[in-house]
């Protein structure tokens, strides 16, 4: 089953060289991975800045070596850290006109990210400020609208995930993903994605492992399991956040997640929707 669920399967958050940190794949190894499994796409994704670039090269890459012999496309998208002058809506213009489909929130730059990890505050990228959304983010919104992209949250805390979602509702958007909320570093409650998905329709990534520090990894396949259950097949996206040496590589992970949300009574056709037909809609493929 596993084999069959992997052909046409889209994976939203995955990380390659080059990046500051090693990774297992570079850009065009990944974009094979892809293709020897039958993947559709893979968004890749960098804390340092945009892959929109990147993704272009493949995909050109892909062209010049394999032809029309696969149907496999390669996303990138814009992280508004520090890197990129936090908050840019300048910065996000050019990456969507240049083809990104997403717009990440401050990762290493959030309020959020630094206190968790102990690192000091002066220079991060707020969302909120003085009880506020930022007025540069409503410009960045209004972007994510027209060029009908997906907002995802990646760092920011769950208190700033509810307020960042309900402001982008309120501008329009219909593309949201609250990322990795099971993560610690997140720390988004079981009840708190329950109630976000029940108040917004937004889209839950559950993903792979996260980092425990010292290059080790839990596995949150049981976790993930228990928000499928609680917040419904239908606002869970599965996606690896693949990419780190110590895991395994992209294409093994994802094919362990999926069989073991078969091997713990997941219907197929809820697998496929979470794997394949929510991506498909973020993305624009349903068309």
């Amino acid at each position: 089953m596993t084999k069959k669920m992997m052909n046409g399967i889209i994976d939203m958050h995955v990380h390659s060289n080059p990046d500051i940190r090693h990774r297992a794949y570079n850009d065009f190894e990944l974009m094979e991975a892809g293709i020897r499994v039958g993947a559709r796409a893979i968004v890749i994704k960098t804390h340092q800045g945009t892959t929109v670039d990147r993704a272009y090269l493949c995909n050109r890459h892909n062209e010049i070596v394999h032809g029309k012999d696969n149907n496999f496309t390669m996303f990138g998208g814009i992280t508004l850290n520090r890197q990129m002058g936090g908050i840019n809506p300048y910065a996000v213009e050019s990456g969507l006109k240049l083809g990104g489909k997403v717009v990440w929130l401050p990762t290493q730059s959030a309020r959020n990210h630094a206190r968790k990890t102990n690192q000091p505050e002066d220079n991060c990228v707020d969302v909120i400020r003085d009880g506020k959304i930022v007025p540069e983010l409503l410009d960045v919104f209004k972007l994510i609208k027209d060029f009908d992209v997906v907002l995802a949250t990646a760092h920011v805390s769950p208190e700033e995930c509810f307020r960042v979602t309900e402001a982008a509702k309120d501008a329009g958007i219909d593309k949201i993903v609250i990322t990795h909320p099971e993560w610690s570093l997140v720390g988004m409650s079981l009840d708190e994605q329950v109630r976000i998905v029940k108040d917004y329709d937004v889209i839950l990534e559950h993903c792979f492992a996260q980092p425990l520090g010292g290059g080790k990894y839990h596995s949150n396949l049981s976790m993930n399991l228990e928000a499928i259950k609680a917040c419904g097949y239908k606002n869970v996206m599965v996606c690896t956040d693949g990419g780190q040496v110590e895991n395994p590589y992209w294409e093994i992970a994802l094919e362990q997640y999926v069989q073991y949300l078969f091997d713990h009574g997941v219907p197929e056709n809820e697998i496929y929707h979470m794997t394949h037909t929510i991506q498909e809609r973020l993305l624009g493929l349903d068309s």
